[in-house]
Parts: C-alpha cells; structure tokens; sequence
C-alpha cells in the first residue's frame, strides 16, 4: 500500500482545506498518509539568554517520515516550501509543492490543477529533480552551538541591519579574503533568484553546482557577488566585536558572537522536487520575475 506524507501550512485556512481534500482523495485510491505541520520544519530564532540549538539537522524530519514514503505533499507558499525541505531532505523524500500561498516561484502545481496533479501522482506519472541544500554550522572551537538545513540562503549581519561591519571568509583551499559591507549572503542556485538577487546577484541555473557569495552593500566598488564550485566549504570569521545575526531562509537563525565561526557545506541529502512535467527554469524566470519577456514598446512610439 503506498504511503504519502502531507506538510501543511495550518495557519492557512485554504492549505487546511485543501488538505483536507487531498486526504479524501488519496484515502479513497488505497493510500495511507502521515500529516504533519510545516511549523516543524521552521526552527524559529534562537534566544541569545539561553544555551543554543544544538541538535543536528535532522531534528526537523517529524515522526513517521521515513525513506519508505513516495513523496511528500507540500501545501503553502514558498516559506513552507523552504520549511518542509528541512522536513524531507535527510529522509530523501520528494516534495511535490502545491501553491496555496503568493508568488509560488518554488510551486509545482497550483489548486487550479489539483484534481490532474493527484491523477498523476496515484497513477506514478512524474520525475524527481535534486536541489543542493546547506549545512549552516555555528562552531565555537570544537563544539557545534547551532545548526540547520538551507535550501535558499544564509545572511549574516549586524543589528541594525544598516550598520558596516567586518568579515574575514576562507572559501576551501584559497587564501581568505576580507569584506567590508552591511552582511553577506551564502546563496545555493535555488535562492539566487531570492535575497542573493536583491542585493545584486546573478541569477544561476539550479543544475550548477556551486554558491555566490554577495555582500550587502559592500563598502568598495571591488567588492562584488563571487561565485565558486559548492564542493568548497565555507568559513565565515565575524571580525566585528559587536554580535552579529544569522538568518537561514527567513525562518531560522540565531546571533553569532566574535568568538564564533560560521561553517557551510554543501550537504549530502538534497531536496528532492516531484516533478509533474519538465521543468523549464527559463519560463518560470520569465512568468515570476519577468525575465527575456519580449520588448514592449514605450506609449506614444510609433510601435505602439
């Protein structure tokens, strides 16, 4: 009997619904389900009063999720997305993610094709596309104080945020280098077209393997977006006296003293994606984004 795992967003009355209806659906085809909340996967701010979060990422994988479900049905918006990711991925079960939410860059389906994306689900018709997750450690000497999944992104910066502030980052083998800027981001291909973007970031296909680092209003016109294979570790020294804040994919996150070090990685178990036909990454640009939308000409040429 296949079973299905369902990650609802249930401050949301339509995923709640929605759920609902899903479970009918697929009860009545002979699978069985695990239902769970998205919250689980939304590991929240540490308190800086208190010892830190020193779990493991797979802390967030939420009872009954195993490697024997087929997949995972995602019910929100892009957060929930990011939050199930954590949820899925150190299981290696697929998310199919259905939008119930605002722009849905991460959707798959939309509740328009609901009853056409369950035919295709019961009758087995779809594929699985890997994303690169992170590891996002937060080390003091040996001991891992904090640690956590990232599909998107890592920032680091001050509070306020509008405030300069100093790092010193060693990326793999090379020499480390200096930056001087609000923060700086640790973005996969996936959160390229996220915070990376906003603070000047090139947009990367999600099947290259690597990261960019982008400072947040760097302090020196040499100081621009760097992007290197994701098979580097990365190691971010605060060189500021002054604690700073981390946020990992806008849900997660807690503060980072001096004497602390921010260690990424490229981790093993990746998100997982169900696919219900090709992904073609350059039409999802386009109908999100607007990205190599056709030339519009300007009211009162004479081409329009």
């Amino acid at each position: 009997m296949p079973c299905a795992g369902l990650i609802v967003n249930d401050g949301k009355h339509l995923a709640v619904a929605t759920a609902d209806r899903i479970e009918a659906r697929l009860k009545d085809a002979g699978w069985t389900l695990v239902r769970v909340s998205s919250a689980g996967g939304m590991v929240g701010f540490a308190n800086p009063d208190q010892h830190l979060r020193t779990l493991g990422y797979a802390a967030c994988v939420p009872p009954g999720f195993t490697r024997k479900l087929s997949l995972a049905i995602v019910l929100g918006g892009d957060g929930t997305v990011l939050s199930a990711a954590r949820q899925t991925a150190p299981v290696g079960v697929p998310m199919l993610t259905i939008n119930t939410g605002h722009m849905g860059f991460l959707a798959e389906t939309y509740l328009d094709h609901l009853d056409q994306a369950l035919d295709q689900v019961i009758a087995g018709r779809w594929s699985v596309e890997e994303r690169n997750m992170l590891v996002v450690s937060v080390m003091r000497g040996d001991q891992r104080r904090w640690e956590v999944l990232c599909l998107n992104e890592m920032a680091l910066h001050r509070e306020p945020l509008t405030s300069m502030c100093h790092f010193e980052i060693a990326i793999g083998r090379h020499a480390p280098v200096d930056i001087s800027a609000d923060g700086v981001i640790l973005s996969t291909p996936t959160g390229s077209t996220a915070y990376a973007l906003s603070a000047g970031g090139p947009v990367i296909a999600p099947d290259c393997p690597v990261l960019e680092l982008a400072p947040i209003c760097p302090h020196s016109l040499a100081s621009r977006a760097l992007v290197f294979s994701d098979s580097e570790p990365v190691t971010i020294f605060p060189a500021t006296p002054e604690r700073l804040m981390m946020v990992v994919d806008g849900s997660a996150g807690c503060y980072v003293w001096p004497e602390d070090r921010v260690l990424i990685r490229r981790s093993d178990e990746p998100a997982r994606f169900l696919r219900l036909q090709d992904h073609e990454f350059f039409r999802v640009l386009g109908e999100k984004l607007g990205w190599g939308l056709p030339h519009v000409a300007k009211p009162g040429s004479k081409e329009a």
